[in-house]
């Protein structure tokens, strides 16, 4: 006789094989687990190089790497997280913030937050994995409100805080540089373990100078410590041209950073290395300032020497990887539209990133999302022709390749739409169900309207979400969809317009990639 399985088990089954058919629909191109054995064999080889301490220059995101995972599908945002984890017993870490970005408060984009709250955030981090964190340094200190106040806060909880100002002599005068005036100005950080990693939320962070002056400081006590630098992008490994290197360009394109074969490397060794304009250009200066501190000649013949990157060994399949940098290079032009737009990004910017577009033989309409979400905006505005108003499209790819879009309407916005949308295919919730019932659409209404004086009433998506959630104490088609709010993670978006505070911030914790013409989605300059 047959077993008859129970409604809540057949569930179990439905939602495993479409958590099976989500994870196969994700190409992977990148080997974790292959990248993890590559890099820390070489970390460790580089310590072992110098015998008694290596300081290591950490750039681009320690946790959270979302380029990363974008343009190496595969890629773990925590892997470098897990890269310190595996060398915890030898490694600890200093973190580096530029004064100057605390004071004009930096935004980390992914986040939406400060660079100062980045900070933190690692800290957080670096404490749940059982890191140990030497200190924070504030570097160009100069006595700023905001970094002297960022200063106070963590030292009342308990975390070491150095400051360090701008070194004398930089960058012309390498006597200067190297001396107690220079680098021994700075306060020396009390480090106990053989690797000591340099980090900081961002690019300009003053990562280079506190790994130097520590070095400095080292040998004058008699420390045989050496220098290395970390950094995925660009990738040395592969070609100059090659997708995943020009969507480095496109995510610095601010920096006005551009790869470049290493001179350097291709005079010593007659081979061909990738690197960037700013590392090559330091490099003779860099060389020269570790001559004068150890006293001898520079074990580097290259600025790729300096580096101990092993991201391009992970690559398995380069045909899934270029194809989803070559998406990433899209993305990143509507962020520099849409920055310029806000008066956050100068016209030169977004020219280079138009041009790295064309340079990879796409063309902005290759997003898929893009074409439907406009054409979700046409239809919105062909409904409601006659009456005044913004008309919004939105596109979302699922991870099964399909679209589904969502408009805007008197009672919502196309971002709360879409993602409406988007659940009940993937919950198979017929289109006439309706998941927010009346009574709370209009109970939040008159909220918005009657307490806090909102000019509109129409749900972002920040709104819709909480409504969702109320409505699965009443409503078993909601408590479907909302099981499904999950499986967006890492699906393509695109809006027509630029999203609102409360749309960017549910977009945000879904974690899908968003993209957005350079459209304002209201008339208002002011938008809370």
């Amino acid at each position: 006789m047959r077993s008859k399985q129970s409604p809540s088990a057949k569930k179990k089954v439905r939602s495993g094989k479409a958590a099976s058919a989500v994870k196969a629909s994700l190409k992977i191109g990148f080997d974790n687990e292959k990248y993890l054995k590559e890099q820390s064999e070489c970390i460790l080889e580089r310590i072992r190089q110098f015998g008694d301490k290596l300081y290591l220059e950490f750039g681009g995101k320690i946790v959270y790497d979302y380029h990363a995972s974008r343009v190496l599908p595969g890629f773990a945002p925590d892997v470098k997280m897990r890269l310190l984890q595996k060398l915890a017993d030898k490694a600890e870490i200093i973190l580096c913030i530029y004064a100057g970005d605390i004071e004009r408060r930096k935004m980390r984009a992914d986040f939406g937050i400060t660079y100062d709250l980045d900070a933190l955030k690692l800290i957080d981090e670096l404490n749940e994995r059982g890191l140990a964190l030497a200190g924070v340094v504030i570097t160009r200190f100069e006595n700023q409100p905001s970094a002297t106040m960022f200063k106070n806060k963590l030292e009342r909880r308990g975390v070491r805080v150095y400051t360090h100002r701008f070194t004398k002599g930089y960058p012309t005068n390498v006597d200067l540089i190297v001396s107690d005036e220079g680098y021994g100005a700075n306060e020396y950080i009390e480090t106990t373990k053989p690797l000591v990693v340099i980090t900081g939320p961002g690019p300009g962070s003053g990562k280079l100078a506190t790994s130097l002056s520590q070095v400095y400081h080292e040998h004058k006590r008699g420390v045989n410590a050496g220098y290395a630098k970390f950094e995925t992008f660009p990738i040395w490994s592969i070609p100059l041209k090659h997708p995943v290197n020009v969507a480095y360009e496109a995510a610095t394109t601010d920096l006005r950073d551009f790869n470049m074969i290493d001179p350097f490397h291709l005079e010593a060794y007659k081979k061909i290395a990738i690197n960037y304009n700013r590392d090559v250009e330091a490099f003779p200066l860099l060389k020269r300032i570790l001559e004068k501190i150890t006293g001898g000649e520079a074990v580097y013949r290259s600025p790729t020497d300096m580096g101990v990157n092993r991201a391009g060994f992970g690559i398995v399949d380069d045909g899934i990887v270029q194809k989803a940098a070559k998406q990433e290079i899209i993305r990143r032009y509507f962020r520099c539209a849409c920055e310029y737009a806000i008066g956050a990004a100068d016209k030169e910017t977004v020219e280079r990133a138009n041009l790295l577009v064309k340079e990879i033989g796409m063309k902005f309409e290759d997003r898929p999302v893009v074409i439907p979400a406009r054409e979700a905006m046409k239809e919105a505005e062909k409904k409601r022709q006659g009456k005044k108003g913004i008309f919004c499209g939105a596109a979302i790819e699922l991870h099964d390749g399909a679209i589904v879009t969502g408009k805007n309407s008197s009672i919502m916005h196309a971002s709360s739409s879409l993602i409406l949308n988007a659940v009940k295919k993937l919950a198979g919730i017929p289109d006439n169900i309706h998941l927010l019932p009346p009574v709370i659409i209009d109970s939040i209404g008159k909220l918005k309207a009657g307490i806090s004086g909102d000019k509109t009433v129409s749900l972002d998506l920040e709104e819709t979400l909480i409504a969702l959630s109320i409505s699965t104490t009443m409503n078993s088609a909601s408590q479907l969809a909302m099981e499904k709010l999950k499986d967006l993670k890492g699906c393509d978006v695109h809006i027509t317009h630029m999203p609102t505070p409360g749309d960017e911030a549910g977009l945000r914790k879904l974690g899908v990639n968003l993209t957005s013409d350079p459209n304002f989605a209201t008339t208002s300059l002011y938008v809370a």
